[in-house]
């Protein structure tokens, strides 16, 4: 007489149910790629295989910080329209432009800005209510305004010759041009916001902040792609503590800003810094608030230093690689000194009369926008017919600067060459209008006109 064990009965019902389960898992799995690739309304869209099934995709080049050539490769491979998220396009198409980004727009932010604002009730940059974002625009526009702006060149200058004064001690030496790019936007921002000089250039050294800077913008580029694990972090901040650099401008950037107004308060000055006009736009202004200004402040360390500091090591880089078209700027400077046309240092004025040296900076920001990654909106009610696709509503669409800039209708078929003379034909209106660099239309760099002048690049605001 044999007898079977009954313990051999729940484990054939568990391996039953694991069965089950693979097999429901497979098939929910295989749905969902079927529908993605064959049935979901962007899948008549060309990209790659696995954007349009995870956002791991359009996360994983983020971290590695190759979207803008990536996006330029994908756009040559498929045409105007790319497919890089499973809800989310790439546009190239410029007759597009006006009407994702263009004043009047119904296009918003999408939530990758949400991590860049996080609990920041005035962040001009992050802010998706455009309602909002107008009467915080508002409230500090005078601020930045061009006649405003004229009252700083002095404390510019100042630095300027610091800086020069830096170099000439360090002649027929190897000098490290792209750390004292940023030694100088920072020590510009100092002195134009604080009227004091963050002294990064006399200690040839920054106190820290560089590495917390890069920490956030990377760490926000790629968080941003999925900004619900950025909440959940939030979230369980006081039981895991903060793994996020990109809290760094929310925490201690926002903290050195806020120091520095409580030292600039302290010891008083009669310069019309920005923090003068800031606080003089605070009378007139209910909505900007000590933290609307402190929020002011954190941005113009955060975002003027930095995409200061892209734009001129770009100058810098590709003159250097181009020596011809170096010599061609440094006989425009002496042709200017030559006729007494130049100060020391050059105004502003002077300088927005020099034609090449400005299609020298017009052609370095186009080879080498401060902004590598798209530009996310959500499409409206209604959705939106591009490039002879239909986009349906709640669609994540977006230009990226590089992508742009690469347009050979704009800007002819050497667009990887760096050629100032392309800015100096006679007629450069549809390349002045498609500049990207600053952004475009409604929420273009609120300081385009002191970037341009001053060389101080802004950001998508």
């Amino acid at each position: 007489m044999s007898v079977t064990s009954t313990s051999t009965v729940p484990l054939a019902g568990q391996a039953s149910n694991i069965i089950l389960l693979s097999f429901l898992f497979t098939a929910c799995l295989s749905a969902y790629i079927i529908y993605q690739r064959s049935f979901h309304p962007l899948a008549s869209v060309p990209g790659p295989f696995w954007a349009s099934l995870t956002r791991l995709w359009i996360t994983k080049h983020s971290w590695d910080g190759d979207m803008h050539r990536t996006m330029i490769a994908l756009h040559e491979k498929h045409g105007p329209i790319v497919r890089n998220g499973p809800n989310e396009v790439s546009i190239a198409d410029l007759s597009a432009i006006k009407t994702i980004y263009g004043a009047g727009t119904k296009f918003r932010k999408s939530d990758w800005y949400s991590v860049w604002q996080g609990h920041r009730k005035f962040d001009l940059f992050a802010e998706r209510d455009e309602k909002l974002h107008g009467k915080q625009r508002s409230s500090i526009s005078s601020a930045y305004a061009m006649t405003s702006l004229k009252d700083l060149e002095p404390y510019v200058d100042d630095t300027v010759s610091r800086f020069m004064d830096a170099m000439g001690e360090r002649q027929n030496q190897v000098v490290d041009m792209g750390k004292w790019a940023q030694l100088f936007a920072f020590d510009i921002i100092g002195e134009i916001t604080f009227s004091k000089s963050f002294g990064f250039m006399e200690a040839e050294a920054d106190d820290g902040s560089f590495n917390q800077i890069e920490g956030a913008l990377k760490s926000a580029s790629w968080i941003g792609q999925v900004p619900w694990l950025y909440w959940l972090h939030d979230r369980l901040m006081p039981v895991i503590g903060n793994h996020l650099a990109l809290n760094n401008r929310h925490g201690s950037l926002r903290t050195l800003a806020a120091k520095e107004i409580s030292a600039r308060m302290n010891r008083g000055s009669d310069r019309k810094d920005i923090l003068s006009k800031l606080h003089a736009a605070q009378k007139d202004k209910a909505e900007l608030d000590d933290n609307g200004v402190i929020s002011m402040a954190t941005s113009n360390i955060f975002a003027g230093s930095d995409t200061t500091a892209i734009s001129t090591r770009a100058i810098i880089y590709y003159l250097l690689k181009n020596p011809q078209y170096k010599q061609r700027l440094v006989e425009e400077i002496d042709d200017f000194r030559r006729q007494g046309k130049l100060s020391d240092p050059v105004k502003l004025s002077e300088a927005d009369s020099m034609p090449y040296l400005q299609a020298v900076m017009y052609e370095a920001l186009r080879c080498h926008p401060a902004v590598g990654m798209s530009l996310p909106r959500v499409t409206p009610a209604g959705g939106v017919t591009i490039a002879d696709t239909f986009i349906p509503a709640g669609t994540v669409v977006g230009a990226n600067p590089w992508v742009i800039h690469r347009n050979k209708e704009l800007y002819g078929e050497d667009v990887e060459d760096f050629r100032p003379d392309r800015w100096l034909k006679e007629d450069t209106g549809d390349m002045r209008r498609f500049f990207f660099t600053f952004g475009s239309g409604a929420r273009m760099c609120l300081g385009r006109s002191r970037c341009l002048s001053c060389r101080i690049a802004g950001n998508d605001c």
